[in-house]
């Protein structure tokens, strides 16, 4: 495959983030875009080899990433101090198939199917859930998860998962980290979060502990 120059990719005539801008500033969760570094946005563009006329490439270029709900929720752009990761070497010698987009601060993990789970929803967003270990679809695309973040209902969807006084508790952790729990939230005793223990370890770890966990669990 022809790999396109940033001229190529960079558009300044129909630019998404005009868009992304307008959903940013109509959202209805807190959202703090973080700051780009123009030579890891040109970098990380031109890895991702996406157009700024995208969304996606909007966010990989404008923006260092975005936080929501004060860091509950962490997408994914061209790295900056707050989340020092950026969408392209995060996914370096992840699972093949898939692009790992967002993660939160319990271990969930959000990321776009590139053949991982199958032909028939390729481009669809999927949802490595923390307390069944399933990869769960969510039924829309990168633009649709996108206004989801910024402006869907994040307490029900995390209702299970939400625990009295937690958005103290994560102004602890960074975006390269996230919360391991003991016990466990797939498990049985895992499902009292009044009785869960929480540590900040790195973001990695938990996606190295989900896998083996899910391959000991015979979870495909």
């Amino acid at each position: 495959m022809k790999v396109r120059p940033l001229t190529e990719l960079i558009n300044t005539q129909d630019p998404g983030w005009a868009l992304v801008q307008y959903w940013i500033k109509t959202a209805k969760n807190k959202v703090e875009v973080l700051p780009k570094t123009p030579a890891r946005a040109d970098s990380t563009l031109l890895a991702a080899q996406v157009t700024t006329r995208s969304p996606m490439g909007a966010v990989v270029y404008e923006t260092g990433g975005i936080l929501i709900d004060d860091g509950w929720l962490r997408i994914l752009g061209s790295g900056s101090p707050a989340l020092d990761r950026d969408l392209m070497s995060w996914n370096r010698e992840k699972q093949e198939g898939l692009l790992l987009i967002a993660d939160d601060v319990l271990g969930g993990f959000f990321a776009i199917n590139g053949g991982a789970f199958g032909q028939g929803s390729l481009g669809k967003v999927y949802y490595l859930a923390p307390d069944s270990l399933e990869w769960e679809a969510l039924d829309f695309g990168y633009s649709d998860f996108l206004k989801f973040c910024l402006s869907g209902s994040l307490d029900k969807f995390y209702s299970d998962l939400r625990w009295k006084g937690w958005q103290k508790e994560i102004t602890a952790i960074t975006g390269n980290q996230a919360f391991f729990c003991f016990p466990p939230l797939f498990t049985e005793e895992g499902k009292d979060l009044k009785k869960v223990v929480r540590k900040p370890v790195p973001v990695a770890e938990l996606w190295g502990s989900h896998n083996d966990f899910r391959k000991q669990l015979g979870i495909h």
